[in-house]
């Protein structure tokens, strides 16, 4: 008979309120090395991406109204899956000891002789409300505060919360999962003597782009829930810090909050953008309009890399270019040695970077990333009869192969990915594209304008009203060769480069109402 796996090990990890920059670091490593993923509702989509590609991602949400796996299920899941000799990974929204029933999950595991750790997160009580522009304690208005489920007010109402002690106990009350109970909660409070002119806020979606707040008093607020059709889940803040909002909102006041910005990228390169358009507000929705694939036959990339030592400058035109050298590299049992004699010319500074994660520094960074910048400033470096290597998509013009030689220098272009734009539309990107529910649209190359100018088959009509936002030049001519108006062209041309020019747009457009 064989022997029963060892037992696995459970970690109950808090994935913070919704931002996914929210989670800690030892909950991301948690998450990254779990062979098993449980998540619930509250735990952002985002934050997934983190999990292995093998990992078994489980949903254990409870959504209101509707079914769902029972918490007596959940805790059986996570005591299945750590004695197969898994390590687990129960992701829950905010902290999962604060009203997450995380100590439940504990307690099973405990009793079952399951390893565990508690990773505790970003509570969306403390967190929501800062958000918000709300601070729970501030001097001059607040030494205490009080965190108090709203759930369970119509079950429970005395048995469970002690609304006269909580309503005087404490000077702010933060109030979570209560919206469906606000009439009741508003009762319970006045009649613990609460003033009716108390400060109260309702802040729905918290800490990402959706999020949304209704401020009023006790005495108004269930009717400004009402004309604002407010639903969960939102976070309830009773007290005098909400008065502090209008001075402190930093999150919701921004030019780019709420904009829904289509993301036109590949599929693995679009998360940089779309983290930056997320850290300034908005909500990218992303749109693979081009799939990056390596080559059928190698065979040229690989022996120019191993005849490396024979040119003068390698150039690399991209993050892109990085990657897939690295892949034949590593296939071809070489590494960074092989770089030792020849000259490195980075085009734009994530380029570089790209390089220098792999512990080599660019000789040359041009500081305009186009072919004209870039031949610039080999020019200045001087490259007649120099042997040059320029590896490059299947799909790139020659205006930088033809003025490298004009300059004199020997070019061995080879290509080193195949670039195509022949994808099928689908996903949350299509569907807002095709419902009027985009507010801008980015592109970062000629073949993102392609590739969504293939999807749309020649219709522009869902790009009308829609702000296009390009990252260079060559974007942009190509951009409006198909039709398109370019509203937006970033000085920088490079992603965070872009997504300033796209704040700084919206920006001045706020400023002139």
């Amino acid at each position: 008979m064989g022997e029963a796996p060892a037992a696995g090990i459970v970690h109950l990890v808090g994935a913070g309120p919704g931002d996914p920059g929210l989670i800690t670091v030892r909950g991301r490593e948690c998450l990254r090395s779990a062979d098993v993923v449980v998540f619930d509702r509250l735990a952002a989509p985002e934050v997934l991406r983190e999990a292995r590609p093998d990992a078994e991602l489980i949903d254990a949400g409870k959504h209101p109204g509707e079914g769902g796996i029972s918490q007596a299920e959940t805790n059986r899941l996570l005591v299945a899956k750590a004695r197969e000799g898994k390590s687990v990974c129960r992701l829950k929204g905010g902290d999962p000891f604060v009203f997450g029933r995380g100590g439940e999950e504990a307690e099973t595991l405990a009793a079952e002789g399951i390893p565990f750790e508690v990773v505790p997160g970003v509570t969306s009580a403390t967190a929501v409300p800062a958000y918000a522009g709300i601070p729970v304690t501030h001097r001059q208005y607040a030494a205490s505060f009080a965190v108090i489920t709203g759930h369970q007010a119509p079950i429970f109402p005395e048995a469970h919360i002690d609304w006269e002690r909580v309503a005087r106990g404490a000077d702010t009350l933060v109030i979570l999962m209560g919206v469906e109970n606000l009439a009741l909660i508003v009762q319970r409070l006045l009649q613990a003597g609460r003033p009716p002119e108390t400060p109260v806020a309702l802040i729905r979606w918290g800490t990402v782009p959706q999020q949304e707040t209704v401020t009023g008093t006790l005495a108004d607020i269930e009717a400004r829930a009402s004309a604002a059709q407010l639903r969960p889940p939102a976070v309830m803040v009773v007290g005098e810090v909400v008065r502090l909002r209008e001075r402190l909102r930093w999150f919701d006041n921004r030019p780019l909050f709420g904009k829904r910005v289509l993301v036109t990228r590949s599929r693995h390169q679009a998360s940089q953008l779309s983290d930056l358009l997320r850290r300034e507000g908005a909500l990218p929705l992303e749109l693979p309009t081009i799939s990056i694939e390596p080559l059928a036959d190698a065979s040229e990339v690989d022996r120019a890399l191993q005849g490396l030592a024979s040119y003068n400058w390698l150039l690399l035109t991209s993050i892109n270019a990085v990657e897939a050298i690295w892949q034949r590299l590593e296939a071809l049992g070489l590494d960074a040695r092989a770089f030792h004699r020849v000259k490195l010319c980075a085009i734009g500074s994530a380029t570089a970077a790209a390089l220098a994660e792999r512990g080599l520094r660019a000789d040359l960074v041009p500081q305009v990333f186009t072919s004209a910048g870039v031949l610039q400033a080999v020019r200045e470096v001087g490259l007649a009869g120099a042997r040059v290597l320029l590896p490059r998509a299947d799909i790139a013009t020659a205006e930088l192969r033809d003025g490298l030689l004009k300059l004199g220098a020997q070019v061995h272009e080879v290509a080193l990915y195949h670039t195509t734009t022949d994808l099928a539309p689908e996903g949350p990107g299509w569907e807002a594209l095709r419902g009027g529910a985009v507010d801008a649209v980015t592109f970062t190359s000629s073949s993102t304008v392609r590739g969504l100018l293939s999807m749309l088959k020649g219709d522009l009509s869902p790009l009308k009203g829609v702000a296009v936002a390009s990252i260079g030049p060559v974007t942009t001519q190509t951009a409006r060769e198909a039709g398109l108006d370019v509203h937006i062209e970033a000085p920088e041309h490079t992603v965070p480069g872009l997504v300033r020019a796209l704040r700084e747009s919206y920006s001045t457009e706020h400023k002139n109402k």
